[in-house]
């Protein structure tokens, strides 16, 4: 009983954080199309706005049957709302400006590596040899797909300051993982409203700044349309589920799903940009869901 209980958690944990992993491409495509469109920081700024105005209606009784426990972790909340939304957020729209979307998603399947780092440094967590090897053959996978199969490429590749940006906001993500088990015993709903408030305000003053200097956004359907899938799926939804996720079966291997990222937005860029696929697609996609099975399993 106990055994199908558990299979079941795991079962549902995979297909939420498959869900993540799909909302967070589409997060990618916005952010490579909103350059030049809407400012970096400000985009940053304004998905959490809305995500915060759109989740507060549902949250608002948890929030106040959870004062007395927000209000004593109130720095902890805040930590947690800055590197895990506005931080990662904001440095991969900015990096976004500046590197190309080969790069980007090639450093966006690092974030596994560094979760598991984390969990190790803070928390003393073990690292099985499964987990090793499942990342190593779902980011070969992902070499596959983003080099289109020719990994001789990467001899080519340098780290340029958009490279670099990426990279600390994939850091970032990976503390945010790691501490997450250590999140306050509120609902749900309560500390999501906290840490989207919390990245909204970090990236207010610096979107401030960023207008000053003459960058603002162009004003048109599609940058509205853009502005709310970053405040809604990517945010609201992605959010929720992936600390659901963690909650089921553990950062480390929570983590493995941001190898599906690369796969997802690939697939976008066939539907939206019409691109054509080729086998490497194929190759990269498999390899990357054996990686992710392996990794992931109990």
């Amino acid at each position: 009983m106990i055994r199908r209980l558990a299979d079941a958690a795991y079962a549902n944990a995979y297909f939420l954080l498959s869900l993540v992993s799909l909302f967070w491409a589409g997060n990618q495509i916005v952010g490579r199309a909103a350059a030049g469109e809407i400012p970096p920081i400000l985009l940053g700024c304004l998905r959490w706005l809305v995500a915060t105005c759109l989740h507060l209606p549902f949250a608002w009784s948890s929030l106040k049957a959870d004062w007395p426990v927000i209000r004593g972790n109130i720095w902890l909340l805040a930590f947690l709302g800055i590197i895990g939304g506005g931080a990662i957020n904001t440095f991969s729209y900015i990096g976004l400006n500046y590197t190309t979307a080969t790069n980007a998603l090639i450093l966006n399947s690092a974030a596994p590596i560094f979760i598991v780092m984390f969990c190790y440094l803070i928390f003393g967590d073990r690292i099985t040899l499964r987990q090793v090897c499942g990342i190593a053959v779902s980011l070969v996978g992902v070499l596959i797909v983003v080099l289109h199969g020719d990994l001789a490429a990467l001899t080519h590749m340098t780290l340029n300051r958009g490279d670099l940006l990426v990279l600390i906001g994939m850091a970032c993500w990976g503390l945010y993982t790691a501490i997450l088990r250590k999140r306050p015993a509120i609902a749900p709903l309560s500390f999501a409203a906290c840490t989207f408030a919390a990245a909204a305000i970090v990236n207010i003053p610096m979107a401030l700044i960023e207008a000053s200097l003459g960058y603002v956004p162009r004003a048109s359907l599609a940058t509205l349309g853009m502005i709310a899938y970053a405040g809604i799926f990517p945010s609201v939804f992605a959010y929720l589920l992936f600390n659901r996720g963690v909650e089921l079966i553990g950062g480390s291997r929570a983590g493995v799903f941001n190898h599906l990222v690369p796969v997802f937005g690939a697939v976008m860029a066939f539907t939206i940009l019409g691109e054509t696929p080729g086998l490497y697609h194929a190759a990269g996609f498999a390899m990357i869901l054996a990686g992710v099975w392996l990794a992931a399993r109990a």
